[in-house]
């Protein structure tokens, strides 16, 4: 299994489409999310403003992806920011979405709005990696040659989907959302190949054989050595373009991977701490359970309460 897949696995995010934004003329529509949210916008057709919490502005058009992975507060606002107070949208049903218009006549800007649900914990260490807001450019492809292809024929289908409103759109429609995560997360690691995070490490060639590794067995007890020998390097070259991708160390790497396992654990299984924390590398109840409460902030047994709350 590749590195992506297994990081979004872990993550489990879950998709679903709340409206369908038709903006025309003058207009500045603010959205609030809670934090264990990821509001996203889907332009469709045309073009308009997003303008994010700390007042930075980004031009969102046909083909473009925008997501806020820390639920960030935000306005869509027409290209030219001149509505300078909250707008009054009317509200209908198109048969498939809620349908929230600003004006008459061809929209300026058409958006399906929806959100990626995550639990708190599991998705730490895939969101923490992405910045918010997270702005995708589906039209640029993701680095694949024909990646600009297969991501327009995706947009097109839901585009497709959600005007012709056929029996079982919203389920088809709110499936290519879940594909769309994926691919606009392979997208920005190609967009990006400077940054530093766990998307750029993941699809890193030269350290692809050590992260798939570790992900497939994050309670074995590495070492340097045995990992830079999986990616053909010594332990210092390993251990410095490693921190150089991912902005971290090895070890903080594998912490937060056992982490989000153990989390993701607590949350679906009935297994004690000493048998979850064993399968994740931890020879003690006593060490996991330090090592979890400095990464989730609470206490094992806390957290599966909450989590069942």
């Amino acid at each position: 299994m590749d590195a992506l897949t297994r990081l979004i696995q872990l993550a489990r995010p879950q998709a679903s489409l709340e409206l369908r934004c038709q903006l025309t003329g003058k207009f500045a529509l603010p959205h609030q999310s809670p934090t264990t949210v990821a509001p996203f916008h889907l332009a469709l057709h045309g073009r308009c403003a997003i303008e994010a919490q700390d007042g930075s502005v980004l031009t969102l058009e046909a083909g473009d992806m925008v997501m806020f992975p820390r639920g960030g507060a935000h306005w869509i606002r027409d290209i030219e920011l001149r509505a300078k107070r909250a707008t009054s949208p009317t509200f209908s049903h198109d048969g498939l979405l809620k349908l929230e218009r600003v004006g008459s006549g061809e929209p300026d800007i058409d958006l399906l709005c929806g959100r990626f649900e995550y639990a708190n914990g599991p998705a730490a260490l895939l969101l923490r990696a992405l910045p918010d807001p997270l702005h995708v450019s589906l039209a640029d492809g993701d680095g694949n040659g024909d990646g600009a292809s297969r991501l327009h024929a995706l947009v097109s289908l839901m585009r497709d989907e959600s005007e012709r409103r056929q029996p079982g759109a919203l389920a088809i429609v709110t499936a290519l959302s879940q594909a769309l995560f994926a691919m606009a997360l392979r997208a920005y690691g190609a967009q990006n190949p400077d940054a530093s995070n766990v998307l750029t490490l993941s699809s890193d060639p030269r350290l692809g054989p050590s992260i798939r590794a570790l992900l497939a067995e994050p309670g074995r007890a590495w070492s340097i050595e045995e990992l830079g020998g999986l990616s053909a390097m010594s332990r210092a070259t390993y251990a410095r373009h490693f921190r150089e991708k991912s902005g971290m160390t090895v070890w903080e790497f594998l912490s937060q991977v056992r982490m989000t396992i153990a989390a993701n654990l607590l949350r679906q299984t009935t297994r004690n701490a000493a048998d979850i924390g064993m399968e994740v590398g931890y020879q003690s109840e006593a060490a996991f359970g330090k090592a979890f409460q400095q990464f989730m902030g609470v206490p094992p047994g806390r957290y599966r309460r909450n989590a069942q709350a």
